[in-house]
Parts: C-alpha cells; sequence; structure tokens
C-alpha cells in the first residue's frame, strides 16, 4: 500500500471514530433530555422531595452536591496542584520519586468503590465523622487528587526548557520562575485538569454511598458533619430502590439531566478562563 493510501485509510479511521464518538455523545444526551424534560420545572428546581419521593423537587440533592464538590475541590486543588508542582520542579528523577509517579497514576485508575471503602474506614469510623458532609467531601477529594497531581505534572512538563533558562539568566531566581512564568504558561492545561477531576466527582456515586450521602431529607445539612443527598445517590437509589417506579423513574431521568445542566455551569467559567490564559500566549 502507498504512502497516499494508507494517509487515505489513516484519515477514513479518524473520521470515522470522531464521528462515532459524536453519535454516541449526541444520542446519550438527547436521550436523558427527552425523558428529564417531562418532569423538570422550577417547582422540580426549588422544591423538596414529598410523599417518599414520588413528588416534589429534588433542591436537596442539587445543594448537597454543590456542598460535596465544592468541599472536596478546596480540599484537593492546594494539594494537588502545590503537589504537582513540587513533583515536577524541585525533585529528580530517581528511583523514589518514579515510584511516587507511578502510585498516583495506579490511584488515577483505581475504581471509585474503593475510596468508598477507604474513606468509610479512616474517615468515617477511625475519624469519627460517620456518615456526613465532611467525610464524604474527603472521600471526593482523595478521588480528585490523582487527576489533579498527574494534570499539574505533565501540564509543566509541556512548558519550553528555554522558558526556565531565559528567567534564570535575568537573574530570576527558582521560586520566580517557577510562580511567574512556568506556572502561569502551564495554567490552561492544570484548568483543564481541574475540570476533568470536578466533573468525575460530581457524577461519582461510590465514594459517598458510605461515608456522606444520604436517600432522603426534606432539608438541607445544619452542619458539615450531617449527611447530605447528592444528585448521583438520588438517581441511583430512585432506580434501584423506589418502591414506586411509575413515579421515581421520570423523576430520576429529570435529577439525570439536572446534574448535566449542574456540572456545564460548573465548568463553564473554568473553560473561559482557559481560553483566556490560551489566547494571551505569545508562543
Amino acid at each position: 500500500m502507498d504512502k497516499t493510501r494508507k494517509e487515505i485509510l489513516l484519515f477514513t479511521i479518524f473520521r470515522v471514530t470522531a464521528l462515532i464518538t459524536l453519535v454516541t455523545v449526541f444520542t446519550l444526551i438527547f436521550y436523558i433530555l427527552s425523558k428529564g424534560m417531562k418532569v423538570i420545572s422550577i417547582d422540580f428546581i426549588i422544591d423538596v422531595p414529598r410523599n417518599s419521593f414520588t413528588e416534589g423537587g429534588i433542591y436537596p440533592a442539587i445543594i448537597g452536591s454543590l456542598y460535596l464538590v465544592g468541599l472536596a475541590t478546596i480540599f484537593a486543588v492546594p494539594i494537588g496542584v502545590l503537589g504537582g508542582i513540587y513533583l515536577s520542579e524541585y525533585t529528580k528523577e530517581n528511583i523514589i520519586t518514579n515510584s511516587i509517579r507511578l502510585a498516583i497514576d495506579t490511584l488515577s485508575g483505581i475504581p471509585s468503590i474503593i475510596f468508598g471503602l477507604f474513606g468509610l474506614a479512616v474517615f468515617s469510623k477511625m475519624l469519627g465523622f460517620k456518615i456526613s458532609l465532611i467525610a464524604g467531601s474527603l472521600t471526593l477529594s482523595l478521588l480528585m487528587l490523582p487527576t489533579i497531581i498527574s494534570a499539574t505534572i505533565e501540564s509543566l512538563k509541556l512548558v519550553p526548557k528555554d522558558f526556565r533558562d531565559a528567567s534564570f539568566a535575568l537573574g530570576a531566581t527558582k521560586w520566580q520562575t517557577t510562580t511567574e512564568i512556568v506556572l502561569k504558561t502551564a495554567m490552561p492545561n492544570i484548568i483543564t485538569g481541574v475540570l476533568l477531576s470536578v466533573g468525575r466527582a460530581i457524577g461519582e456515586t461510590a465514594p459517598i454511598l458510605f461515608t456522606g450521602a444520604t436517600f432522603y431529607t426534606r432539608g438541607l445539612p445544619k452542619s458539615i458533619l450531617e449527611p447530605v443527598m447528592a444528585l448521583p445517590y438520588t438517581i441511583y437509589g430512585l432506580l434501584t430502590e423506589g418502591t414506586f417506579p411509575q413515579k421515581q423513574v421520570p423523576i430520576a431521568f429529570g435529577a439525570a439531566l439536572v446534574l448535566i445542566i449542574v456540572v456545564f455551569i460548573i465548568t463553564l467559567p473554568g473553560i473561559i478562563i482557559r481560553n483566556r490564559y490560551r489566547s494571551n500566549k505569545k508562543w
């Protein structure tokens, strides 16, 4: 096969793969949209569940998800970004750092239920937080950490070495070079990593199953030591434990649609900030 035919074949495979991905995504969104729109209303968004979750809305689940992922982000982002900076900029390649990076990559692929079991053993039982907002948030933050650290390391590696050399040549210190040159240049990709971790965390059920979520409550938690409703767990509970499926399954699809919208709203500011950073690049 000559080079021209080989290129045509490869581009055809790429186009078909991209088309399959787009069709899959749009089919999924259309299916959730068509099912969820039947129950979506203002009352569905701002009302509390009533009559064993056969009526009312999902307001506590929406706010509960925001509480969980908000606290988890506060815990995970500083540690993840600083850890990534340290491993990338202040350590040398040796067996210890390579082992740490291998462990981080391995953690990224561990099923989320393992994080849930760890959170149950450590946060809920050992530290005495029981099933609470703080235990669920800490567990979710552990889930987010490997993604944020890996994204930070890879983003910093992409910054050209010439940038560092030029900064040092002008008399800048290591800290000034890292914070003023390297980190700012890598920021768009770091933000992308954070957004991916937040998007994953807010849609996870397993880590909060044993640590922070409850299926039914009529109000919001009054402290971080109380359990909280969450959209993914609400969907799971309505589809698996609901005793009135004819009324609760449509509510589950409505909650799924709201979850997609919430993820979009959360990630949109980050995407705008990331694109602004990229547009300011001069190289």
